[in-house]
C-alpha cells in the first residue's frame, strides 16, 4: 500500500450531500486538509463553468472527489425527471470543462450509482453495464451516470484528464435527508420508523410492494474506501469502472423485518404499490472488487442498521 502524501490537495464536491458528508467525515478522521466548494456568497454551482474554473485554478487540487449530484427517491427522480437529468448533465459538463482548463493533471474520482446498470440485469458485472437500457423509474438519474462516464472518457481522450469510477450500490447510513422523498430508500424507511414510534402513528406507509432485492452499502464504508483510493490511485484495475460490491442482497420486505427489530412500534404497516418499485433485483458482482481491494472489510449489516437508527434518533424531530 502506498501512503498518502502529507501535502495531498483534495477538493470535495458535494460535501453537504449524503455521500459527500460521509467522505468528509473520513477525510477529517485521516487528517486530510481538503477544500469544499464554497464561495463568499452561496455555494459553488458546478453548472457555472466559469466559476468552477476559477475555483479549481485557485486551489490546484491533486484529486477531485466528485460526490455532487441532484438526486432523490424513485418517486422524486420520476416526478422531477427533466430537472434531474438537465441539472446533472450541466454539472458534469461544467466540472470537466473546468478541470480541463484549470487543473488537467488532477485525478477525478466519481461514484456512479448502480442505477446506471441495465434494467434487465440481475447481477451487475462491470463489463456488462452498458448492455441494455436503464430502468425507466431511474431514467433521469441513471442516464446522467452513464453520461458522467462518457464525458470523463472524452476528456481523457482530448485533454488527458484521468478519472476513477466506482460503481456503488444503494447506500444507507448517517447524514442523509430526513425527507422521505429525498432520502435513499433504506434511510427513508428508518426515518419513517423513528417518526412513527415517536408520534405513535396508527399506520406506517411504505412505498412499493417490498419485493425488489437490493444490495446495500453503509455510507461510512464508502468514505473509508475513498480514502483507500486516495492513498493509492494506481491500484491495478482502477483504470476501468469498478463495483463496490459484496454480492449480497435483501428484499425490501426483509429489510423492514430487520428494521422492526430495532423498534417497539406496534402500528400497522401499509404497503403502497402505487409508488414505483424500480428494477426487481440489483446485486453487484464482487469478483473484481476483491481483486482490487482484497483487504477491505465492510461493516456488518446489523451494525450499520443500528448506527443509522441512532443517527435518525439524534436528529429527530424532523
Amino acid at each position: 500500500m502506498v501512503d498518502a502524501p502529507a501535502d495531498m490537495k483534495v477538493v470535495l464536491f458535494g460535501d453537504t450531500g449524503f455521500a459527500g458528508r460521509n467522505v468528509a467525515a473520513e477525510l477529517h478522521k485521516q487528517g486530510v486538509n481538503f477544500v469544499v466548494a464554497e464561495r463568499t456568497v452561496g455555494r459553488l454551482d458546478l453548472r457555472d463553468t466559469e466559476a468552477t474554473t476559477a475555483f479549481l485554478a485557485q486551489h490546484q487540487p491533486d484529486f477531485i472527489v466528485n460526490c455532487a449530484a441532484h438526486v432523490g427517491s424513485l418517486n422524486y427522480v420520476t416526478e422531477k425527471a427533466a430537472t434531474v437529468v438537465a441539472d446533472n448533465s450541466r454539472m458534469i459538463l461544467g466540472m470537466y470543462e473546468a478541470v480541463a482548463e484549470a487543473c488537467p493533471k488532477a485525478i477525478v474520482i466519481n461514484p456512479i450509482a448502480n442505477c446506471a446498470y441495465p434494467a434487465m440485469a440481475n447481477i451487475f458485472r462491470e463489463d456488462e453495464w452498458w448492455n441494455g437500457h436503464v430502468h425507466r423509474s431511474v431514467l433521469s438519474y441513471g442516464t446522467s451516470r452513464r453520461l458522467l462516464w462518457a464525458v470523463a472518457e472524452c476528456f481523457e481522450m482530448q485533454y488527458g484528464v484521468r478519472s476513477i469510477h466506482l460503481l456503488t450500490p444503494n447506500m444507507y447510513g448517517p447524514f442523509d435527508s430526513t425527507d422521505p422523498n429525498k432520502a435513499h430508500a433504506l434511510n427513508a424507511l428508518i426515518s419513517k420508523f423513528v417518526k412513527a414510534e415517536h408520534t405513535n402513528q396508527a399506520e406506517l406507509p411504505i412505498w412499493g410492494t417490498g419485493a425488489p432485492i437490493r444490495e446495500w452499502l453503509y455510507a461510512p464504508d464508502f468514505g473509508r474506501l475513498m480514502w483507500e483510493v486516495l492513498k493509492n490511485p494506481d491500484r491495478a484495475g482502477l483504470e476501468e469502472p469498478t463495483n463496490v460490491a459484496q454480492n449480497d442482497g435483501l428484499s425490501v420486505r426483509k429489510l423492514v423485518d430487520i428494521i422492526q427489530t430495532k423498534f417497539d412500534y406496534h402500528g400497522k404497516l401499509v404497503w403502497d404499490p402505487t409508488k414505483p418499485d424500480g428494477a426487481p433485483k440489483k446485486v453487484m458482482d464482487d469478483i473484481k472488487f476483491r481483486q482490487v481491494f482484497p483487504e477491505f472489510r465492510f461493516t456488518p449489516f446489523e451494525e450499520g442498521i443500528a448506527a443509522t437508527v441512532k443517527y435518525y434518533e439524534s436528529v429527530y424531530p424532523y
